[in-house]
């Protein structure tokens, strides 16, 4: 076996003890035995009504979302060539949670609505970035400035939004400001899981672009790949799992930066390793909401504020190291 498949295995491995303990773990423990009978059909209705309907959502919701931010990130990094070039740097996931805030705020949109001015926001950040960014091509530095700025100018928007609009509303998009996975059912995920398979699926098919992509421009074309449609579709692809994962939990903020950087080292330097990507977020977002949930009883933290927690000791980190190397 080759370390990278190693690694998948081991990463697969601790997502599957995390989401174990995140069923079993609460207010009321689930024993394994309680698990067995559910599996069987002959657990009591308060074990099928706490596992099936309020702790599998979330853990099934952690692993997917995590595994899209981190494709999400892998693909902006590869195309940029830089490793700050994730969606939230960018400004993508603020820009879907502004949809999402007028939507809910202005509009009072159900999920559906939410999930779709999630996907327009994005989209239009996107593009907005892109053509401020323009100048007979992309240079990489310039997207990243752009970025930020429009960033900071969105975040300004949703303050507005946020202290323009009603109690009851303010406080609902406070709260998913931070990126929480609280309260979320079956019913509020079916949206969001349909956009996200197919933004994934449609990010497998582009794989092979992508690798061939960061050999450079030149070489991409000679081997036959239509360059800048691929990294068209490639950034649209990106931008929709941020935004579809926003829609839902907010704007969670460094899975998409951190989980690339991670997957790059465990696959040895390989560039492109989008299903170590996948995983490696997965693991961080379902053990960041395990520890949201049962490291700071009694209370319970959003899960965007241990991410942030994380990113910025990942960046504390990586200026030690630059500045040892000095």
């Amino acid at each position: 076996m080759t370390r990278m498949m190693i690694n998948a295995l081991l990463l697969l491995m601790a997502c599957g003890v995390l989401a174990f303990l995140g069923i079993t773990r609460g207010t009321l423990p689930i024993s394994a035995s309680q698990l067995w009978a559910l599996l069987n059909g002959e657990a009591a209705r308060n074990v099928q009504l706490i596992v099936l309907e309020w702790r599998l959502p979330r853990v099934m919701m952690a692993l997917l979302i995590g595994a899209a931010l981190g494709v999400s990130g892998a693909i902006f990094q590869s195309l940029l060539r830089n490793p700050l070039g994730s969606p939230d740097i960018l400004g993508f996931n603020t820009g879907a949670y502004s949809g999402v805030l007028v939507a809910l705020v202005l509009f009072q949109q159900n999920m559906e609505g939410m999930t779709l001015a999630a996907l327009a926001g994005g989209l239009l950040t996107a593009g907005v970035v892109w053509l401020f960014s323009w100048r007979n091509g992309v240079e990489t530095f310039r997207l990243i400035i752009v970025g930020i700025s429009v960033r900071a100018l969105l975040m300004a928007l949703n303050s507005w939004l946020i202290i323009s609009a009603s109690l009851e509303a303010a406080l609902s998009a406070g709260l998913w400001s931070a990126g929480s996975l609280n309260g979320i059912t079956w019913a509020k995920t079916t949206p969001v899981i349909i956009v996200l398979l197919l933004a994934l699926l449609a990010t497998g098919m582009l794989a092979r672009r992508m690798r061939l992509l960061e050999m450079g421009d030149d070489t991409a074309c000679a081997l036959g790949v239509p360059v800048e449609r691929s990294r068209l579709m490639l950034m649209l692809t990106g931008v929709i799992l941020t935004a579809a994962s926003t829609a839902l939990a907010g704007p969670i903020s460094f899975i998409a930066l951190l989980a690339p950087q991670i997957a790059r080292r465990l696959s040895g330097g390989t560039k492109g390793a989008l299903p170590l990507a996948a995983l490696c977020g997965a693991l961080l977002l379902i053990a960041a909401d395990y520890a949201a949930q049962h490291f700071f009883l009694p209370y319970q933290l959003p899960v965007g504020v241990i991410t942030v927690s994380l990113g910025g000791l990942y960046l504390i980190a990586l200026l030690v190291r630059e500045a040892r190397r000095q």
